[in-house]
């Protein structure tokens, strides 16, 4: 395992979260309120963004789990 590509993985991963978990939580929002096509739009494009973010932040873990550690 790589240690160092192991640890960036992470703190982007910490990063993801701190950064935009809260965008895609339902903090609040009742079923009494329907939202607009601009509220639905922007929910889709934060999801969107989240979901791609951490498939990369997945596969970096996966190679940092199988890589051996880098020399120097």
């Amino acid at each position: 395992m790589d240690p160092k590509r192991f640890k960036d993985a992470y703190e982007r991963l910490e990063y993801l979260d701190e950064s935009m978990t809260y965008k895609i939580r339902r903090h609040g929002r009742t079923r009494l309120h329907s939202p607009g096509t601009d509220e639905l739009d922007e929910a889709l494009q934060n999801l969107g963004d989240y979901t791609t973010e951490l498939k990369d932040i997945v596969r970096e873990l996966f190679l940092a789990i199988g890589s051996k550690p880098k020399s120097g």
